[in-house]
């Protein structure tokens, strides 16, 4: 018996410290860490019966083997019993009966109630992912067009640049018609200079030729040209005679 009360001792002892390690958990303020926090599992743990957790019984396992759990749960429910804690009147009858519906309602309908809840979930789930895609899609839209955005505002320094050079090269180009202008209107009015010099140096030339050849056609008297013309028939005459005999 003693021994008896020495296991519920311990055992209510054990939950007592695991009861309050998770009250301090929960009651906890410090900072949240950083890490990434594991899933919630989305099944229990092992239970035995129906209601009893696996935790017991590999609590148990290395004090009292393999039978101590169920040897510590009959004595305890022995002992309720023997000393009246516990008294079995209409209500507990009531209660197992109760609970041999719930049970039997359990087995019968939670498969089908189960798989009404997970395709509940899954459809929760499905049009929570598709919210997601979406925005997830129009995020991404959005992040190739700032970059769309961000590549043309880069362009932009080529563009000025490309219009600044085109802006250079017309200024050089205009500049390089006026001075081909100026220098064709120089030439040309330099060519006008030397045709209007060459033009007075041939009046010059053909009036000093005009009156060289009046001068001498002044200075030939009659008797000179009768001569002049007998010469030029006696030459004539003397190339014919030569002209003949060599033919």
């Amino acid at each position: 018996m003693l021994s008896r009360v020495v296991l519920v001792s311990a055992f209510l002892n054990h939950a007592l410290s695991l009861s309050l390690v998770q009250a301090s958990r929960s009651l906890h303020t410090t900072s949240q860490s950083l890490a990434p926090v594991p899933s919630l599992p989305e099944k229990g743990g092992k239970v035995r019966h129906g209601i009893f957790p696996e935790e017991i019984f590999q609590l148990l396992y290395p004090k009292t083997g393999v039978t101590g759990p169920y040897m510590l749960g009959t004595g305890l429910l022995l002992y309720m019993l023997s000393k009246e804690i516990y008294v079995i009147n209409h209500e507990t009858i009531a209660a197992l009966s109760i609970g041999t519906v719930i049970v039997y309602g359990v087995k019968k309908f939670g498969p089908d109630v189960a798989a009404f809840a997970d395709k509940l979930n899954q459809d929760k789930v499905a049009k929570a992912q598709e919210v997601k895609d979406l925005a997830m899609t129009s995020l991404s839209q959005a992040i190739e067009e700032e970059k769309k955005e961000q590549w043309r505002a880069e362009g932009r320094s080529l563009l000025f640049d490309a219009k600044k050079n085109n802006v250079a090269m017309l200024l050089e180009t205009n500049y390089r018609e006026r001075l081909h202008m100026v220098t064709h209107e120089v030439k040309r009015r330099l060519d006008y200079q030397v045709a209007l010099q060459d033009l007075n140096r041939r009046m010059e030339q053909e009036h000093m030729v005009n009156w060289v050849e009046k001068s001498v056609v002044g200075s030939i008297t009659p008797q000179q040209e009768k001569e002049s013309i007998a010469k030029c028939i006696s030459d004539l005459k003397a190339l014919a005679k030569s002209t003949q005999a060599m033919a």
